[in-house]
Formats: structure tokens, C-alpha cells, sequence
């Protein structure tokens, strides 16, 4: 979105707004869900933009009303510098901000760095709640402190869904909590996970997490539903503070975005929605031609400019109401996304989106893909056929998620049994793959080769494999190891710590 000539700064104008409105509200520190950046490997000037912002609001002489009373080497231990930044002698924090990493800023590469990381090296965040096993995760709170008020901050990154539902499942994940007075303490947990549930495993269930546990910030999922719910099984509170900007348009995008103003005291909390000023106004609707059997006839010869005018007047419409919204908002955008979302099943035909969407080039930020046009069909299973990866490779429709390491799976479970994976392993390759497609890892492949192929030796040799071929082919696909673990503007919450 960066390079988009209309849309290019939005992200950046409402990080400018996000910390300015922490800065007005004398906030005692900002917590962040995760992706602060979208994409893996952000440039130069989202890099530098993001650092100018925070060194202009996060930085000055106001001092810091809480401590930490943990032990930081722990909370921060992957760091170089494993201390809070605002207690760093060398740096002046007047706001300091906490964030764990999403899966869009997650780290990657040999060195399983992110760009969180550099933001950390560089004294403007506080990077937590990463996870250095694959096998066991104990989660370590930072420990709070201001006043009576005890907050306990439990972070976790982002973790492949499947693989951290495994290990809920399998009693892998601990959350420790403080020895001396646990129930004085308020518990606050951000997790980065699929709220929603995609398939068996690919979601978190809330009922996963403990239940002392007061209150969880939700990253990752994008609708805002910042004001806190109940579980009423856990008993605990869910904030979903969603995304601060519009990154896709889909239905979760287009409700209104806010940022929350969190206050503690003792174990009692307020939540404060502010709304977002800065943010594209976006507005959707979906429309089914065949709904409509008194305005619209397939059979009609003029039936398809018959549904270009009734699209154009559902366009004005959206239009006329983001004027009416935007009214005293001066800064608001003046071009609003907008989407109309055509179902055309029934014998309909699709007009051309590109010739009509003209009409509106200097009126909408995003003219080309106002119109969505789509046929529901029911789903074929199209088991033990070719797949033909190109058909794949295309923009998937509106709705889908496609993922690459879907593709690798579906490929080899219907491969020809000679060109099946003996030393890989699928959900291995898959995840290489991955890192190699969405976040730009070249050598993410070439790592997991080595990897495998080093555990594989090391194992032929503690089994005293004799050097024969036959042999060694036969004891390589009996010990086929687990995947390679490769390396694990926002959900913005500023948070203030109320005290006696």
C-alpha cells in the first residue's frame, strides 16, 4: 500500500495520531498486538518514518510513573540489551512502548531477527513475549508496578496457529505467575492468534487460556471490537482492538476504527474507546442480481446496463453517505474506499469493471476494484487429479484464504510415489516454503536442507549405520524428523496505570 499514489501515507498519518493521542493523554506506556509493520521486510521509509514518529512522541523529559520489578534478563533475554528502554541511562523515554511481534513482523532468517528487533536495538521499543522453544513455551510476565497497582504483562508472539494449538492441547504451554501475593496482581495477556476459528486447528480457543487471567488484548484478528467481553466460561475479558487502518477490503475492515485508553486500579480496569479521525472512511455492500427478479432479466438484452445503472446509484449512495460523515473532520481523507460486491449468479454476465470504474477515478481511493463481482458455487472435491499450481499462483477470490503451505501439502498427497519427500518432511517444506514466498527468506529453503540433512547424519552416526546405501535408505525415512523450527499501522492499545 506504500507505493499507492492515494493511500501511500495513510498508514503513517494515523501512527502520527495514535501516539500524538498517547501523548495528550499522558499515558504511562503504549502496548502494541503485533504487525506493527505489515509487511516482513518493511523499507527504508516506512523504517525511517516509523522511528521519526516515535522518537517524536515516545521521547522527552516527562518521567516514568511505574518500575519493573521482574527480572528483566528474562522478560528481554534474547535482546543484546535485555533492560526496559526507559531505564537505559543513554536514551530519554517519556512513553515507552511494548510490543510483541505478529505473524506479518515475525522473525525470520538464520539470525530469527524482525524488524521489531532493530526497533529494540534502537531504544524506542520494548520487544517481549517471544518464544525461543518449539517444543515448550513458558511464559514469563513482566511485572508492573505503580502505586497499590500491580500489573503482571504476559506476551506472546506469533506461533503458527496448528502448532500452538498443539501444544494447549498437549499441557506445553505455562504461564507463570508471581510467588509472593498472586491474586494482588492484575493479569493482562496480548496474543497474536486466529480469534476466529479456520478449520479444526488453525484458531485459538479462548477456553486454551488460563483463567486467572483478567484481561487478553487479541491481536491479529483486524475488526475492531475494542470494548472488553466477557468469557463467561473463563471468566476473563477480551479486547480485539483490530487494525488501526485499512489493509484489505473485507467486511471486518469497515467498522469504525479505535484505538482504547486502558485504566487499572487494584484489579478493577476501564476501557476508554477513542475513535481514529485520520482513518479512509471505506464502505461496503453486497448486492444478489438474482434478489431482484422484478428489475433484472438474463434473458433481457439490456439487462447488463441495466445492472451498471443500479451499481452507479448504489456507489452514489455510499458516496453521499461518507460526505455526510466526514463533515467536520478535516483530518479525514477526502477520497473514501468504497466496495460494491456483485453476486451474478443465475445466468448473469459481468460488465467491465474497468471502463465503468472511470466514472469515479477523481471521486474513490481505490477505482479499480470498486466492484467485486462473484457466483456462489458449491464446493467439488477434486481428489488423486494433477495439480496445476499456476491456477493457484492467480488472486484468489474475495473471501479465501490461500496459503502456501497449503499448496505444498495438497501437492504432495497426490505426488507420484517417486517424487514423494523421504528426508523432508510436508508442514517442513511448507513452512520454507512460506518464509521464501511471504516474507522474502532466499535462503529459507537452502536452510532447511541443511538443517535436515545435519540431523540425519548425526543420527546415522549415534545408530552406528553401516556405510551401505541400501541400509541407510532403509533407517532415513524411519526417523523423519519434525519441520525445521523456523524463526518465529497497528492494533494500537495505550495503556494507563491508575494508582492511590
Amino acid at each position: 500500500m506504500e507505493k499507492d499514489a492515494i493511500r501511500g501515507n495513510d498508514t503513517f498519518v494515523t501512527l502520527d495520531e495514535i501516539l500524538r493521542l498517547a501523548q495528550e493523554n499522558k499515558v504511562d506506556f503504549i502496548l502494541l498486538g503485533g504487525d506493527l509493520f505489515h509487511e516482513n521486510k518493511p523499507s527504508r521509509k516506512t523504517l525511517h518514518t516509523c522511528l521519526e514518529k516515535l522518537r517524536k512522541y515516545c521521547m522527552g523529559d516527562r518521567p516514568v510513573q511505574f518500575e519493573i520489578i521482574s527480572d528483566q534478563s528474562v522478560n528481554f533475554g534474547f535482546s543484546k540489551f535485555p533492560w526496559v528502554n526507559y531505564q537505559d541511562d543513554n536514551l530519554n523515554i517519556s512513553i515507552p512502548v511494548f510490543s510483541i511481534h505478529g505473524n506479518h513482523d515475525d522473525p525470520t532468517g538464520a539470525d530469527a531477527l524482525c524488524a521489531l528487533d532493530i526497533l529494540s536495538c534502537a531504544g524506542f521499543v520494548n520487544h517481549f513475549g517471544r518464544s525461543m522453544s518449539v517444543e515448550k513455551i513458558d511464559i514469563s510476565p513482566v511485572l508492573l508496578q505503580k502505586g497499590s497497582t500491580k500489573i503482571a504483562l504476559y506476551g506472546l508472539g506469533s506461533i503458527p496457529d496448528e502448532r500452538l494449538y498443539r501444544m494447549f492441547l498437549n499441557k506445553k504451554v505455562t504461564m507463570l505467575r508471581p510467588k509472593e501475593d498472586e491474586n494482588s496482581w492484575f493479569n493482562l495477556f496480548v496474543i497474536h492468534q486466529n480469534r476466529s476459528k479456520h478449520g479444526s486447528t488453525n484458531f485459538i480457543p479462548e477456553q486454551f487460556l488460563d483463567d486467572f487471567i483478567d484481561l487478553v488484548i487479541w491481536g491479529h484478528e483486524h475488526e475492531c471490537k475494542i470494548a472488553p467481553t466477557k468469557n463467561e466460561q473463563q471468566l476473563f475479558y477480551v479486547s480485539q482492538p483490530g487494525s488501526s487502518v485499512v489493509t484489505s477490503l473485507s467486511p471486518g475492515e469497515a467498522v469504525k476504527k479505535h484505538v482504547g485508553l486502558l485504566r487499572i486500579k487494584g484489579k478493577k480496569m476501564n476501557m476508554q474507546k477513542i475513535p481514529l479521525c485520520t482513518v479512509r472512511q471505506f464502505f461496503m455492500e453486497d448486492v444478489v442480481l438474482a434478489d431482484h427478479p422484478d428489475i433484472f432479466n438474463p434473458d433481457n438484452p439490456k439487462v447488463t446496463q441495466a445492472i451498471q445503472n443500479f451499481c452507479l446509484e448504489k456507489i452514489e449512495e455510499m458516496l453521499e453517505n461518507a460526505e455526510r460523515e466526514r463533515l467536520g473532520n478535516v483530518g479525514q481523507p477526502d477520497k473514501p474506499l468504497i466496495r460494491l460486491r456483485v453476486d451474478y449468479s443465475g445466468g448473469f454476465e459481468p460488465f467491465n469493471v474497468l471502463r465503468f470504474s472511470q466514472k469515479f477515478v477523481d471521486r474513490i481511493a481505490n477505482p479499480k476494484d470498486v466492484i467485486h463481482f462473484f457466483r456462489r458455487r458449491e464446493q467439488k472435491e477434486n481428489k488423486g487429479e494433477e495439480i496445476n499450481f499456476g491456477k493457484f499462483i492467480t488472486k484468489p477470490s474475495e473471501g479465501t484464504t490461500l496459503r502456501v503451505e497449503d499448496l505444498v501439502k495438497q501437492y504432495f498427497q497426490t505426488a507420484e510415489k517417486n517424487v514423494q519427500l523421504s528426508l523432508l518432511t510436508e508442514r517442513g517444506m511448507g513452512e520454507a516454503v512460506q518464509e521464501f514466498v511471504d516474507k522474502e527468506e532466499k535462503d529459507a529453503i537452502e536452510e532447511l536442507v541443511k538443517y535436515q540433512l545435519e540431523k540425519t547424519q548425526r543420527f546415522l552416526k549415534e545408530r552406528h549405520i553401516d556405510a551401505l546405501e541400501d541400509k541407510i535408505d532403509e533407517e532415513v525415512p524411519s526417523n523423519r524428523f519434525p519441520p525445521h523450527p523456523l524463526p518465529l499501522p497497528p492494533p494500537a492499545l495505550s495503556s494507563s496505570i491508575g494508582h492511590e
